[in-house]
């Protein structure tokens, strides 16, 4: 899989870690062993939270097993058209209360947003493909994998080996590159709020 720091370039020098990650689509089909798989969910149970509360869980179902298909049927038709050479698919969950209180939480999803980039950022580093996805029926989530009332369904994501490219549908081959981001100045000003310099989104 191409590097992100071979083509993306900062304004400021940063670790390469954070240049490398980027989120293809192409994978191989091929399984990953459990442990494997256990060693980057391992990476994600290390994020930092308040109060050292951990909110987020990860439910997931690897290819070849009786989930894989309860999972799947959640993506939009889209994306089943790519994650279909996933070699796993999670679902993120973040609950919305502390467990030393129950008081409710304002900062779950920030957390469990901290967790999923742990897990993205050790995947690059084991040379797997990670892509995170909202394009999936959260309703649907909830019921059919008996999500508590008191968790947010966050997101989804597929996690695979690298695959080919060419074994996209058309439409997304040229897409299949590390992209951009927007300037630094758009996103960060010293101080109150103000007017940043707005541009082209960038995913």
């Amino acid at each position: 899989m191409t590097k992100g720091s071979e083509k993306r370039r900062t304004g400021y020098p940063i670790d390469p870690l954070f240049l490398d990650r980027w989120s293809a689509r192409a994978m191989s089909g091929e399984e990953i062993a459990e442990e494997e798989l256990l060693t980057v969910f391992e990476a994600a149970r290390w994020a930092p939270s308040s109060y050292n509360n951990q909110p987020w869980r990860i439910l997931y179902a690897r290819r070849n097993t009786i989930h894989w298909p309860l999972f799947f049927d959640l993506l939009v038709d889209f994306n089943k058209t790519w994650a279909k050479g996933a070699a796993a698919l999670l679902v993120f969950l973040s609950k919305r209360t502390f467990d030393h209180n129950g008081e409710i939480s304002i900062t779950h999803s920030f957390d469990t947003g901290a967790a999923w980039e742990n897990f993205a950022l050790q995947a690059s580093l084991k040379n797997l493909v990670v892509h995170g996805m909202e394009g999936f029926d959260y309703e649907k989530a909830r019921t059919v994998l008996r999500v508590p009332n008191d968790f947010q369904v966050e997101a989804m994501a597929a996690i695979g080996k690298p695959g080919k490219k060419q074994d996209l549908p058309a439409g997304l081959q040229e897409r299949e590159a590390p992209n951009d981001r927007r300037a630094l100045a758009e996103l960060v000003s010293e101080g109150p709020y103000v007017a940043l310099v707005t541009g082209a989104h960038v995913a």
